[in-house]
This record gives structure tokens, sequence and C-alpha cells, in this order.
């Protein structure tokens, strides 16, 4: 039986502490994420209308600072609505032409009295 000395591995590293210059601390994320987890357990211990105040106030606190994510969604909302209305109007029309041909399958179908 051999034995094998396991010592400490070379490629083990330990964890190289934050310093301040690497990230500023982003205090709106931090508020709209504890605002969204506050929310979140008001609603869950029952407490609806707190809840969804917290909810709706975090969600905000996201969107702020978001802004140039929601400037973009924003600015292509337009081709979204239009996309919208286009199949909205080939779903009427498909649906135009299905109670078309149900009407004449319906005088096609009903006894002549």
């Amino acid at each position: 039986m051999v034995v094998v000395p396991l010592g400490k591995s070379t490629y083990e590293s330990e964890p190289m502490p934050r310093t301040s210059e690497d990230e500023p601390t982003n205090w709106a994320r931090i508020a709209a994420g504890g605002t969204l987890l506050a929310g979140g357990l008001l609603l869950l211990t029952g407490r609806r209308r707190a809840g969804l105040l917290a909810a709706a106030t975090g969600t905000t606190l996201a969107l702020l600072d978001q802004n140039e994510t929601m400037r973009s969604m924003w600015e292509m909302l337009p081709a979204y609505i239009d996309n919208v209305q286009d199949v909205l109007s080939k779903v009427q029309s498909t649906v135009e032409d299905v109670a078309e041909k149900r009407e004449k399958l319906r005088k096609i179908l009903s006894p002549k009295g």
C-alpha cells in the first residue's frame, strides 16, 4: 500500500477582498431589491395592501435604476404595437372567414321547409 501525502494545492486561491475601487455601491439597486423582498414577504404574510405598495415602490426604484433599458424599450414599443395590430387583424379576418363558411354550411344543411 502506497501513501501519498496530500498537501495544499497550488491552484487553491484565497478570495480577494473587494476594494472600493472595483465598483461603487449602487444604492438604488439595493433599495429596489430590499423593497421588492419586503413586498413579497408582506404579501406572503397576508398584508396585501402594504405588500402591493412595497412591490410597486420596489418596481419603480428598479425602473429608475434601469433608465437606459426603459428608454430603449419605450422606443421599441410602437413596433410591438404594430405587430400586435397585424396579428389581431389576421385573427379578425380568420374569424370572419370561419363565420362566413359556417353560415354557408348552415344554409346547405338546414332542412328546407
